[in-house]
């Protein structure tokens, strides 16, 4: 654990802070598909990505699900930062993309940390300006793009995410995230491999054009 870690963050963090994260911090390792955090849980840990990829997104009161960004590796959730400092309940669900292994830092010591340590203050203040501008890309996509562009870009991102051309993802799970109907991205598929840009297969998508 303590190596990933050093491996993960050390261009972030003083040894240190490392020792300490290392020390009080929680070693897990969560197979894909897994429910981490779902909204109107409290936040009690901090989440620092060693491996893997999460997955976060915005639900509403309905139960349905809007794509907000990918965690990946050095990562750590901002909206779960927030949750820390105002001691309020998560309004986000996240779920590992794939195996992922993390370190769960508990919550009072994010305080600490921002006085004691600048590296920490610095982790802490670009985590929220990294997320907070993809939040807005992710508005703008919903608001601007038509939906057969917002459809290529998903793919696009979650192909990169996951290091691999070949989506193993169904209709049904890419229409909850884009927050539209199932038949609605199974038509727009159609027209992407129509366009050369994909190649849809069983329970699966080629990217082709990354």
């Amino acid at each position: 654990m303590k190596t990933d870690l050093y491996e993960a963050y050390s261009f972030v963090f003083e040894e240190e802070l490392l020792n300490e994260i290392s020390e009080i911090g929680t070693f897990k390792e969560i197979p894909a598909g897994e429910v981490i955090l779902s909204a109107e849980e409290y936040v009690t840990s901090i989440p620092l990505l060693l491996d893997g990829a999460i997955k976060i997104s915005r639900v509403d009161d309905d139960g349905d699900e809007l794509l907000l960004y990918f965690l990946e590796r050095g990562d750590t959730c901002a909206v779960t930062l927030t949750c820390c400092l105002d001691r309020s309940k998560s309004d986000i669900k996240a779920v590992t993309e794939k195996d992922t292994s993390l370190i769960m830092v508990p919550v009072g010591k994010m305080e600490e940390w921002i006085v004691k340590y600048k590296s920490w203050r610095t982790f802490v203040f670009q985590s929220y300006s990294l997320r907070l501008k993809e939040m807005l890309d992710a508005i703008d996509s919903v608001a601007f793009l038509k939906m057969d562009k917002r459809l290529f870009q998903y793919l696009q991102d979650k192909a990169k995410v996951n290091q691999n051309e070949i989506l193993q993802i169904t209709h049904q799970d890419i229409a909850y995230d884009l927050h539209t109907s199932r038949v609605v991205i199974s038509r727009l598929l159609k027209t992407l491999e129509m366009e050369g840009k994909i190649s849809l297969r069983r329970n699966s998508i080629v990217i082709i054009d990354l």
